[in-house]
Formats: C-alpha cells, sequence, structure tokens
C-alpha cells in the first residue's frame, strides 16, 4: 500500500511539514494530527506524552544522532528539528517512527511505513478470517499494540471506538453495536487481570469475539481463570519492529487448553536459530532504528523459544536482562543509575521478580549496612523517568554477593530475595 492511499483511508488534511512528533494523550486528538502527518510526506515521530525528562532525554538524543537540534518547539514534542544531517530514501520508505524499549531496554525509533503496516494488517485479517475489523481500543495509540488496533479498522473499513482504560476497569463499559464480524479487544496481562476481579466484567469480556493478550507474558493461574470464565483468548507474539503480532492462538485453540503463542501468521517466515532465539523474516518486518536503516533480512530478536511440530510458538524467556512489567520494558541499568544518582545508595541493584498481577515486578535491592532515605529517592527519580520503571518494592540485604573482582551475582541476589532473606523491605 502507497502512502497516499492510506492518506486517504485516514482522511488527513495534506498539511506538509518536513517532520512531526506527535505526544497526544487524547486519542481523537492523536488520531486527526496522525492523519494529517500522514497525508504531507515528511517523517513521523510518535511520542508518549507521559514520558519524564528522562525518556525525552532519550529521545531527543537518538534524534539528535540524525538530525540537529534548534531551540524551537516540535509541533508536538519539546523541540524542532532542522534539516536531517542524513539522506532519507524518499517518503514511501521508513517514514514513522514508533518508540520502543527495543532488545536492548533504551529507546529506539522504530521505522515502519504504510507496505510494512499493511502486509501486518493482511497477515492478521488471513490468520482470524476477518473481511472487517471492528475494535474497541483501550491501549495508548503512541505503542504499536494500540496504533495497529487502530489501523487494522480503518484499512478494512471496520470500525474503531476508543475507551479509556480507567472508564473501562471502573465498570463503565460500552455496549457494542452488533457486527457481522463482531468486535475485538487488545489488552496487556495486567489489564486482564484487573477485569476478572469483577465478576460482571467477565459477562462483559465474553462478548467480544477474540480478546488479543500480549505485551509480555501472562501468568498460569491467570490463562485457567479466564478460560474457566470461557473467555475468547488470543496469546500471541510480536513486537514494534514487526508491527505488533506475528504468531497468535485462535479463541477455539486456547478454550481447548493450548497455552502457547499459536502458530505464525501468513505474512512472516518464524523459526529458532541455533542458538534457541526467535528469528523473524516478511514484509511487516521494520526498516530499521531511527536513523539507521535494516536490508530486509533475517530480523533475530533477543526472546528465547520452542516450536512444535505443528509450528505452534512457545516463548521461553529473554536472553537479555530486560524487565517486562505490565506488559511495559524496563531497563535495569537505566533505573540502577538513577537511584545511585540520589547519593542515597552505598550499591544497588534493579531486577524483576515474579508478580501475580504485572508478571515481573521491579525490585530495587541495596547492602543492609545503609540506609536510603527513601521519600527523598522517591521524589528524584520521579521527574526523571515513567512511573512504570519505579521501583515497586526496596529490600536491603544483610548478604551483599560481589566477589573480589567487585562483579555483583543477581543470580544469588534473586535467589536470597526468593528465599527471604532481608533485613527490611519498603
Amino acid at each position: 500500500m502507497e502512502r497516499a492511499k492510506l492518506a486517504r483511508l485516514l482522511g488527513g488534511a495534506a498539511t506538509y511539514s518536513p517532520r512531526t512528533v506527535i505526544a497526544e494523550a487524547d486519542a481523537a486528538q492523536f488520531c486527526a494530527k496522525f492523519a494529517d502527518a500522514v497525508a504531507g510526506t515528511g517523517d513521523v515521530f510518535l511520542a508518549d506524552p507521559k514520558w519524564g525528562d528522562e525518556e525525552w532525554d532519550q529521545f531527543h538524543s537518538v534524534l539528535a544522532s540524525g538530525v540537529s537540534l534548534t531551540a524551537a518547539p516540535f509541533v508536538q514534542g519539546k523541540a524542532e528539528l532542522a534539516e536531517p544531517k542524513l539522506k532519507l530514501q524518499g517518503s514511501e520508505t521508513g517514514w514513522l517512527m514508533i518508540p520502543t524499549g527495543g532488545t536492548s531496554g533504551t529507546m529506539r525509533l522504530v521505522r515502519h511505513d504504510s507496505a510494512t503496516i499493511n502486509a501486518a494488517v493482511v497477515g492478521f485479517t488471513k490468520r482470524f478470517a476477518l473481511r472487517r475489523v471492528n475494535a474497541l481500543g483501550v491501549l495508548p495509540l503512541h505503542h504499536v499494540s494500540g496504533l495497529m488496533a487502530w489501523l487494522r479498522c480503518v484499512m478494512t473499513g471496520g470500525t474503531y471506538l476508543h475507551a479509556e482504560w480507567k472508564e473501562i476497569e471502573g465498570g463503565r463499559r460500552p455496549n457494542l453495536p452488533a457486527a457481522p464480524e463482531g468486535w475485538v479487544l487488545s489488552l496487556v496481562p495486567t489489564q486482564l487481570e484487573r477485569l476478572l476481579r469483577d465478576p460482571a466484567a467477565a459477562g462483559w469480556l465474553r462478548n467480544f469475539e477474540i480478546i488479543f493478550v500480549g505485551g509480555g507474558p501472562a501468568w498460569p493461574d491467570l490463562l485457567e481463570r479466564a478460560a474457566t470464565a470461557r473467555l475468547p483468548l488470543s496469546l500471541g507474539y510480536g513486537m514494534t519492529e514487526t508491527a505488533a503480532m506475528v504468531a497468535a492462538l485462535k479463541p477455539d485453540e486456547f478454550l481447548a487448553g493450548a497455552r502457547h503463542s499459536g502458530a505464525a501468521l501468513p505474512h512472516v517466515l518464524l523459526k529458532i536459530d541455533d542458538d534457541g532465539a526467535i528469528a523473524l523474516a516478511g514484509k511487516s518486518l521494520f526498516r530499521g532504528y531511527y536513523p539507521s536503516w535494516r536490508e530486509p533480512d533475517v530480523f533475530t530478536t533477543e526472546d528465547l523459544g520452542a516450536l512444535d511440530l505443528a509450528g505452534n510458538l512457545t516463548v521461553l524467556g529473554r536472553r537479555d536482562g530486560v524487565i517486562i512489567t505490565g506488559g511495559e520494558k524496563v531497563n535495569p541499568s537505566e533505573v540502577e543509575a538513577a537511584l545511585r544518582g540520589t547519593g542515597e545508595f552505598s550499591d544497588v541493584i534493579v531486577l524483576g521478580l515474579p508478580h501475580p498481577e504485572w508478571g515481573s515486578q521491579v525490585v530495587a535491592a541495596y547492602p543492609a549496612e545503609r540506609e536510603p532515605n527513601l521519600d527523598k529517592v522517591r521524589a528524584a527519580i520521579a521527574q526523571q523517568m515513567a512511573r512504570y520503571k519505579y521501583p515497586q518494592r526496596f529490600v536491603a540485604l544483610p548478604t551483599w554477593p560481589r566477589n573480589a573482582q567487585g562483579k555483583l551475582n543477581r543470580a544469588e541476589i534473586v535467589q536470597l530475595l526468593a528465599q527471604g532473606e532481608s533485613g527490611r523491605g519498603h
């Protein structure tokens, strides 16, 4: 699909700007600004309006690697960009930059365009035999999962309705109009967990044709409660680099007892490499991390996986240390640096521990020899990073396992925490 065709589907006004940053919390405003930006021919950058100073600094750092900055404000953002230093490949390729924690947990801007998005939409509709997609959207539109939920509707002539998550969680749930293809909903595991606390929510959720659950691992107890409630769940696997899902379980398979991530969608080739990592190829794969480009080749992820004889994918974990909590990626080293910067810790480590609601919980451990002023710590980091990165627990350990070379044994600390060896917890 050409960019001009996508612009016509979106109905935006062709107001050209060399580049536009969209940092918009209101869904209607986001959609309108996105449509206008696509109708132009410049680059489009999505940003999270809830970012703190740390995230904006990372964002500007990525932009500065390809363009120079001036003091004037963005169209919607924190700075306006001067003309690019690097030659771009034209307005048809890699013009949409979607932020992600990437495989490293640090911010990256993932290049997509109307062709990669179209490939993902076509594969999605074929997998689920949907001629039109009607979606209730509760995920942020600057995230690939929220964006694709909307664009699937736009590109198939379906209906998209946005709802505020707080209203859904609070019991104000819309009665959706009848549609031949039914309605779909995308949730992260934490959202599903919260809805299942309300008995009335299960009945409402059963009205959906498909409920997609992704953005992080769903824990067994949650899935069993969803199955008991007869919810039409589709567990899946995907990422920003693939324009959302590339493998998905069908609801009837889930209700029959399957708990894997399903088979690859028809637009993607999925395999497990010699190191056990999930490797992908296909037309929905990203064009590169801005400002760089990548050739259309196999993309090897940092996720470990296995395929059964039927081609169904089971995700086994990550090769790196990134924490996924409530569907969000947290780089432990970034949080550790912020905590050390407060001057309140003689040493500190940030890691992820299993949590029944969030999947993983961000925990900061430190030597018990010194008690930090945690009120000061929380106040200091509040302006530096998004709230989901904050440690939910601070734990003082009487045993601090560093070897003679000064290397901290993370595995031993996890074991100590699991055994409950702590002097104080907050």
